[in-house]
């Protein structure tokens, strides 16, 4: 029997519900330590969901040349930010890799599509939201990076060949933010907090309202094709890598779900703390 023809782990498990699909605004990186709204809405969220046999995220701080995921058995915590206080960089997420998860994400989206790789790890868009939502770090987790070659209606359709993963026990989690520009950013001291302090600024309350109405009523192709939504958009979205987790998160939504959105709220003006659960039951 050839490797190919062996019977595959993520097949052979039984068949379950559809796991609900996460999009999280992940904010600063002192999220991951610090006890504060967010972090405590990510541990009751991580609390109420039905436990997954295993975590897929797509996060905003791995951005490559050609899809990859991780398909090692110990994936290193990846310290990707600076400036920040020692006992962040001290924080470890120990949970196992899955190469039965990353082989099939492989299979479902063609091998040309997603490579294998041994090398990343989980960045801080991953952990730092996984550390509060499953504090014990004993459910395998698997990132796939975001390819800078793909256009957004790339990354959706990408992201709806993965759909049998949710009932197979596979958690898929979106980190990034709905709105990000952090050239845009309010400080009001030198103080790390404020990067948690709430205020919008005009533009960003617009198009934050804007995305709700455009997800809460599925109109997912102008989601897709965001730099036309206008000024205030182009202003929320300068880049994309920290929207386009939510592309993944979205095409994965079926016609009898709906969206509830969590930890609603902006913070130092130019950013968004918006994330949602998408759930035939939310």
């Amino acid at each position: 029997m050839s490797p190919q023809d062996m019977p595959h782990p993520a097949r052979t498990l039984p068949r379950t519900d559809p796991l609900p699909v996460l999009f999280v605004g992940h904010g600063s990186p002192m999220n991951a330590i610090e006890e504060n709204e967010f972090s405590r809405t990510w541990h009751e969220v991580g609390r109420k969901l039905p436990t997954p046999r295993a975590i897929l995220c797509i996060s905003a701080h791995w951005e490559t040349w050609g899809a990859l995921v991780t398909a090692m058995e110990a994936p290193r915590t990846i310290h990707d930010f600076g400036g920040f206080p020692r006992p962040l960089y001290e924080a470890r997420y120990p949970a196992p890799g899955s190469p039965w998860v990353a082989q099939e994400v492989q299979r479902l989206a063609g091998t040309s599509a997603v490579g294998l790789d041994d090398e990343w790890g989980l960045d801080h868009g991953c952990w730092s939201v996984l550390k509060q939502m499953f504090p014990a770090a004993d459910i395998p987790v698997v990132q796939l990076s975001l390819d800078s070659t793909r256009t957004p209606q790339d990354h959706y359709a990408l992201a709806g060949t993965l759909a049998p993963l949710r009932q197979r026990g596979v958690l898929i989690l979106g980190s990034g933010n709905m709105v990000h520009n952090l050239r845009r950013v309010v400080f009001v001291s030198n103080n790390l907090s404020d990067l948690n302090r709430p205020f919008g600024l005009d533009w960003a309350l617009e198009a934050s309202a804007l995305f709700k109405t455009l997800i809460d009523n599925d109109r997912h192709p102008e989601l897709m094709d965001y730099p036309s939504l206008g000024p205030a958009v182009q202003l929320a979205v300068p880049t994309p890598e920290h929207y386009l987790p939510l592309v993944y998160a979205l095409a994965l939504k079926r016609p009898d779900e709906v969206v509830t959105y969590f930890n609603d709220q902006p913070v130092a003006g130019s950013l968004t703390m918006t994330s949602l659960i998408i759930d035939r039951h939310a």
